[in-house]
């Protein structure tokens, strides 16, 4: 019987540990656990990137355009006989200038036409491509071309100001630079007053090479350009692409009246095309002046003619920045105080013209009224309505106190207009 139960005292061996196997399922479990961190890596590295731009998107560089400001001209000492401390008088010696030689001439055209040339390095060729069918249905590409200005470089893009006329019902828009090399660009926003269009290109579809022989331009500043100044006009002055012309500031007094703006223009001793575009740069390589035809105020003349730098740098920056330009349609003057003492008139900005279909249309405003506040700020001059408007964004609604004629006199009212913008 004792014998029936002897395996309840049976004594229980361990199985031997095979170490080579246990070495083997080791190494397998070291080389799994790296290849799940590699890919675990791998897999972060490529995702985080796409996942941040999706859940945290990154706001792109803001581009502004800074107005300089002017330099004081230090007060010069009369060029006469001046008294001494001993009380004697010193007398100031005046060399007659040289006469300037046709050597000399021509070495400072020279020097002026580098100018011109160092900055064919922000000018670009914008070649506007579309797709016609003719009488036959057949598809074909016509193209157009026109010139642009590197104005800002963000690091991922550089972009390009240029007219919304040279890319009008453009199926692609190609950019050449000066070495040649083209391009493909994309329109970001343009302004339906001026005219005036930035285009984009990404920084990583132009060739290193490429980046290393271009520069951005200096929008430099317009307030002081006077007669006689010299300038150059780069671009395509002359309906040629990279050509270059030497002149004059003939006179920079003259303004164009625009919907909800006034710019000074440039005009000069340059003959150019009509067709022409570019900008007008000074001495010094900085631009002064965008290249308007369409704002020349002598349109049977073929001389050329710019726009303000100075005064358009609003608009640029909005546009560089990917934003709408605020609009109201109201074509405005400033009411100077002997206007508003010989008209018995407030003082603030008189409203010349209210475009149709406008916001200001729909809001109420009328030709006469003169507009003294914007939203509780005070406005005495053009530039005040300009700076205040181009402060708003689209689809904002805007407290504007204007007064209106009324019986001889003038009543305030007070008008809520939505600011819009012009397509």
């Amino acid at each position: 019987m004792a014998d029936d139960f002897q395996f309840i005292r049976e004594t229980r061996k361990e199985k031997p540990i095979n170490r080579k196997r246990l070495i083997r399922q080791m190494v397998k479990t070291i080389i799994l656990a790296v290849l799940f961190g590699a890919v675990a890596s791998l897999t972060f590295v490529v995702l985080k990137p796409r996942l941040e731009q999706y859940f945290l998107p990154e706001e792109p560089p803001q581009v502004s355009f800074v107005e300089p400001e002017p330099e004081e001209e230090e007060p010069k000492e009369p060029e006469n006989d001046l008294p001494t401390d001993n009380g004697k008088t010193e007398t100031v010696i005046i060399e007659k200038p040289a006469k300037l030689d046709l050597t000399q001439y021509q070495t400072l055209q020279n020097q002026l036409y580098a100018v011109g040339r160092e900055a064919d390095k922000f000018i670009v060729s914008v070649t506007n491509v579309k797709n016609d069918t003719d009488i036959f249905n057949t598809t074909y590409e016509t193209k157009g071309i026109g010139s642009g200005i590197i104005i800002a470089d963000t690091g991922g893009q550089l972009l390009i100001l240029t007219e919304k006329k040279t890319i009008a019902g453009a199926s692609s828009i190609r950019v050449t630079f000066a070495d040649g090399a083209t391009v493909k660009a994309e329109l970001q926003r343009y302004d339906g007053n001026t005219g005036i269009a930035v285009l984009r290109v990404r920084s990583e579809d132009v060739p290193k090479d490429t980046r290393r022989q271009i520069s951005v331009a200096t929008l430099g500043s317009s307030v002081g350009v006077s007669q006689g100044q010299t300038v150059l006009a780069v671009g395509s002055p002359i309906g040629t692409l990279r050509s270059i012309l030497t002149g004059n500031i003939t006179s920079n007094r003259n303004t164009i009246s625009t919907m909800d703006c006034n710019y000074t223009i440039f005009t000069t001793d340059m003959v150019g095309s009509a067709d022409a575009s570019g900008a007008l740069i000074n001495t010094s390589g900085e631009i002064i002046g965008f290249v308007l035809q369409d704002y020349n105020m002598q349109k049977e003349q073929t001389t050329l003619a710019a726009v303000s730098i100075s005064e358009l740098k609003g608009v640029i920056e909005l546009l560089s920045n990917d934003k709408q330009v605020p609009y109201l349609g109201l074509r405005i003057s400033t009411v100077t105080d002997e206007i508003a003492e010989d008209y018995q008139m407030p003082k603030g900005v008189y409203v010349r013209d209210v475009a149709l279909d406008s916001p200001a249309m729909e809001a109420g405003f009328q030709s006469g009224d003169v507009i003294t506040k914007i939203n509780g700020e005070a406005v005495l001059v053009a530039e005040d309505y300009e700076k205040l408007l181009r402060g708003l964004a689209v689809d904002d609604t805007v407290h504007i106190t204007c007064e209106r004629q009324s019986a001889g006199s003038y009543i305030s009212l007070e008008i809520d207009a939505k600011v819009g913008v012009l397509e």
